[in-house]
């Protein structure tokens, strides 16, 4: 091997100090740069920045814990990660973690019981996590959660609590209203609603936001048929659906029946294949929305309006706020919470073309 080639192996990976000295910056402003801390000058995060990218440096976690005496591990709760929703938010959350220079240990539970919770934050306090992110989607989940004492900080995740513990959430009212507005403004009479299980917070949630639209614009309020997040559950509804619209002779206009807000897109695939053997058009007889924007939801025939929950941004709201209590202590009170807007995303299941 030729003494350059051996040179080139030997050579050691840049460290923090590296940045720093060609930064022009101290050892402490760089760790405050990678830790993103907010005291840290625009122009002096650039310089950093660009420091970083020039040498390739990548922090070295474990070196980080052996010198704080930290895991740099965080725990995070989770059930039904079958669930689009579910899965989505704890991608975000592991995604985040990452970004801020955190491990992620993850337990994922069939249901929501102070048993299984306690179980599984005991798991995670043996693997040394720092602290701990809970998605609570469902009532079960805040009464099992109310029961414990946590022996580290937590963040809940779409709680739609009252507990006094920090949380993350989007605003699924908001989210139902756009899809609510923009059907009402299509000319339709009334909206429909096929709803969640009435134990989830978001299902609640969107039914509310649905209800309230529809009131204040003086609009008739049909009586929700309820689902349980399944394809399957969807066209079962919409069987109902159609069987309403049919026995008037097809006519929407006779019942009102020509708008329906499905709580999520894989019900609402469901709706529509009933629709379809109904020998329903949609949308030229029925318009059809959902919620949650998964990835297929463009795909479907027609492609399905819907509405676009940011779970990137769920994620990473949700780290730093547990970060910011375990790197300088609480910024806010134990009832801080950080509400993500969503976005109506509009496509052919509720625009005739």
């Amino acid at each position: 091997m030729s003494q350059t080639a051996e040179s080139a192996g030997r050579r050691r990976a840049p460290t923090m100090a590296d940045v720093a000295q060609l930064a022009g910056v101290s050892h402490q402003t760089v760790s405050r740069v990678l830790s993103n801390h907010p005291n840290v000058r625009e122009s002096t995060r650039a310089d950093v920045q660009r420091a970083i990218e020039e040498l390739g440096y990548r922090r070295n976690s474990s070196a980080r814990a052996l010198v704080t005496r930290r895991t740099l591990t965080l725990g995070v709760v989770a059930c039904n990660p079958t669930l689009f929703g579910p899965s989505s938010t704890l991608f975000g959350l592991e995604e985040a973690a990452r970004e801020e220079g955190y491990m992620v240990s993850a337990v994922t539970l069939r249901r929501y019981t102070a048993a299984a919770l306690r179980e599984a934050i005991d798991h995670l306090s043996e693997w040394g996590v720092e602290g701990i992110v809970v998605i609570v989607p469902h009532r079960d989940a805040v009464s099992a959660l109310a029961e414990l004492k946590l022996p580290f900080p937590v963040v809940t995740v779409e709680g739609g609590h009252s507990l006094p513990i920090p949380g993350v959430s989007v605003d699924q009212r908001l989210g139902a209203r756009l899809v609510t507005s923009h059907l009402l403004a299509a000319g339709h009479s009334t909206v429909w609603h096929v709803a969640g299980p009435p134990s989830w917070f978001e299902a609640e949630a969107r039914a509310v936001g649905w209800r309230a639209t529809l009131e204040e614009a003086g609009a008739e309020v049909p009586e929700p048929l309820i689902g349980d997040w399944t394809p399957l559950s969807g066209y079962r509804a919409g069987q109902e659906l159609a069987g309403r619209v049919v026995a008037r002779g097809a006519r929407p206009g006779a019942t009102g029946l020509s708008a329906v807000f499905v709580a999520n897109d894989q019900m609402a695939l469901g709706v529509l294949r009933a629709f379809r053997e109904a020998g329903l058009s949609v949308p030229g007889q029925v318009a059809i929305a959902g919620f949650d924007d998964i990835p297929e939801a463009e795909y479907f025939a027609p492609p399905l309006t819907t509405v676009r929950q940011d779970f990137t941004a769920v994620g990473q709201a949700s780290i730093r706020l547990l970060v910011s209590r375990l790197e300088e202590g609480a910024a806010g009170g134990d009832d801080e919470r950080v509400v993500i807007e969503p976005r109506l995303i509009v496509r052919r299941s509720s625009t005739p073309s």
